[in-house]
């Protein structure tokens, strides 16, 4: 390549047939500071459903554990698409674990929370089980007046 060719190749402008780059999304994404105190509360919440679902689903073994496990879900999934994040759905689930945890301590007497160990298995398994589902999923429903027609 001669040193005129050279110059020319350097001159130039670069490639504009790149794809443009987009801001990082999901869990990449840096958090809006003014969704702090919405995640905050999100977590508090979390850790409030966590104690009512341990105590229900000790005091009523086969319904309470569906019950909690719902409540759990709905907490979670209804969070997501409140703040339509993946986010919105860790936060809440990370104060039910923490909640969860703590009452699996126990107290000094040794009597703890949890009525069975199928239970607790059960609740544990199956509160993280839909914390994932509810975090990974790749995309959330259209709103309900969107027809999903265009030009209309």
């Amino acid at each position: 390549m001669s040193s005129r060719q050279r110059q020319r190749a350097a001159s130039q402008s670069p490639r504009t047939n790149a794809p443009p780059r987009s801001a990082p999304t999901g869990l990449a994404a840096p958090p809006n500071p003014r969704r702090i105190p919405l995640y905050a509360a999100l977590a508090v919440v979390g850790a409030a459903v966590g104690i009512a679902g341990t105590l229900l689903q000790a005091a009523l073994f086969p319904g309470g554990l569906l019950l909690a496990l719902a409540a759990s879900a709905g907490l979670f999934y209804g969070s997501r698409v409140l703040t339509r994040t993946q986010l919105g759905a860790l936060v809440p689930a990370v104060g039910w674990f923490v909640a969860v945890v703590v009452l699996l301590g126990g107290r000094p007497e040794g009597d703890y929370v949890f009525g069975q160990e199928i239970g607790l298995a059960l609740f544990m398994l199956g509160g993280m089980a839909v914390a994932v589902i509810c975090a990974t999923m790749s995309r959330l429903p259209y709103p309900a007046d969107d027809t999903g027609r265009t030009g209309t």
